[in-house]
């Protein structure tokens, strides 16, 4: 009967053409080959960190709101108004969880070391990789989903570590090739000298309130040091009339300051002591810096950090000092072209031309031996499934791929057990680019060979 038919999946289909979906707005795809960059810069800090006895530590990227509420500070740009925050669904008593994205990982991490009480033996080097996300609106080297790379020493006060941080910072610059930055420190002490210089602040900001912009007179009696902070070229002279924080420490905090920059003076690593820095999270103290540098117009802050000895006992932990830096992988990626993109990615070293598919068995068996003894290898693939292409159309792809040596599975090679391997790069014997046979009972024997730019000549 008709009413019992069933429609084809082609029936089924609408004929109106499906809206084209894209990502969204302020979050990027990383494609090939930029993503090889991000690789490159990735194993980079892998190694520079495993160097300085820093071990990885990997956080969830949804945390409680509350978390960065009292982490971060309520009256920060970030919580009022940047964070990607919801309501979670009910569980079965009805109960919702306030879940943020993370704008930001020191909080992150401390919740990890307090919970999973790692401080429990003594101080820890962790660093981090990975996205944080903020609604902000997106231009060159800000985007609502970027990502960060981060140091954090744990449980350690002395001024020592924040110069171990910083000198790793500015080694990471040297191992990445990149020169034009400039570091800027500062102190902001401890709580009871930063309420004093509170008070003379916010005096002298309300002595000139007309001069203040918007955004000054709603941070004036909540987070007046924040004020310091401001891009609004006409403040600039109440800003810089204002009282300097450091003239309000005391004999330890300055101890501690000079010290940090005679370690930082004995290793070469110039700085610029920058009084209006107070960076953007209310869990500093004492150490704050930036490198900074002025390739990248306003978004030219590479990296930033500073001690926050206060911060774990806030989160619910036991007391214990800290302190740690975050770079953002885009703008440091940026910066490296900016300055003359020499990174040197690995080549691939051979691409598998196969003539006929009653080859495949074989061929895949010799190429799984050589990515088994460390070759890089692309097989090739037909765009049909009878159809693998003319040997012409093969060497033209194997060519493009920038692969050094290409790997002939012909019959004629395969009824000697060996494949032919070809020089697509090195010098050519003869006017012709340097053909060798390999064993295929062997491969391992000759594997190396590929890696190096050129075989030597058959014998």
């Amino acid at each position: 009967m008709v009413g019992n038919m069933t429609a084809s999946p082609a029936e089924k289909l609408s004929p109106v053409k499906a809206e084209r979906l894209t990502a969204v707005k302020g979050m990027n795809d990383i494609l090939p080959p930029d993503s090889a960059r991000w690789e490159w810069l990735e194993g980079k800090v892998r190694h520079l960190m495993q160097r300085h006895a820093y071990r990885n530590i990997r956080t969830p990227i949804l945390e409680h709101t509350q978390l960065f509420v009292r982490g971060i500070g309520e009256v920060t740009d970030i919580v009022e108004k940047e964070m990607y925050s919801f309501e979670d669904r009910a569980d079965k008593h009805g109960d919702h969880d306030h879940l943020t994205m993370r704008p930001e990982n020191t909080a992150s991490v401390v919740r990890a070391v307090t919970e999973h009480n790692l401080l429990y033996d003594g101080g820890k080097r962790l660093y981090y990789m990975g996205p944080m996300f903020r609604r902000e609106r997106p231009q060159r080297g800000r985007y609502r989903q970027f990502h960060q790379i981060g140091a954090e020493a744990l449980g350690f006060a002395g001024s020592e570590v924040d110069a171990e941080l910083i000198l790793l910072a500015a080694a990471l610059w040297t191992e990445l090739g990149l020169t034009d930055w400039r570091l800027e420190i500062n102190s902001l002490g401890q709580p009871d000298e930063r309420a004093r210089h509170r008070a003379q602040l916010v005096a002298h900001f309300e002595q000139h309130a007309d001069s203040l912009d918007e955004e000054a007179r709603r941070r004036l009696h909540s987070n007046p040091l924040r004020i310091l902070d401001t891009k609004n070229p006409a403040m600039e002279a109440v800003i810089e009339s204002a009282p300097r924080l450091i003239d309000f420490l005391g004999t330890d905090s300055l101890a501690h300051f000079d010290s940090l920059t005679a370690i930082l003076d004995a290793n070469g690593i110039p700085w610029t002591l920058n009084h209006r820095l107070v960076r953007g999270l209310d869990y500093y103290n004492l150490t704050v810096f930036e490198f900074v540098t002025d390739r990248l117009g306003a978004q030219g802050t590479i990296c930033a950090g500073g001690r926050y000895d206060y911060l774990i006992e806030q989160m619910g932990g036991k007391a214990a000092p800290a302190v740690g830096w975050a770079l953002g992988v885009e703008r440091v990626l940026e910066l490296i072209r900016e300055q003359g993109d020499s990174i040197s990615f690995p080549t691939l070293n051979a691409y598998a031309v196969i003539p006929q598919r009653s080859a495949l068995p074989m061929v895949t068996k010799a190429l799984q031996a050589l990515r088994a003894a460390g070759v890089s290898v692309q097989m090739h693939a037909g765009a049909s499934a009878e159809d693998l292409g003319s040997m012409k159309s093969q060497f033209r792809k194997a060519d493009n791929s920038g692969a050094e040596f290409a790997l002939i599975f012909g019959a004629t090679e395969l009824a000697q057990g060996c494949v032919a391997v070809k020089s697509l790069r090195g010098e050519k014997a003869g006017g012709r680019q340097v053909q060798t046979l390999q064993p295929l009972s062997d491969v391992a024997a000759w594997a190396h060979t590929l890696r190096g730019p050129v075989l030597p000549d058959a014998a």
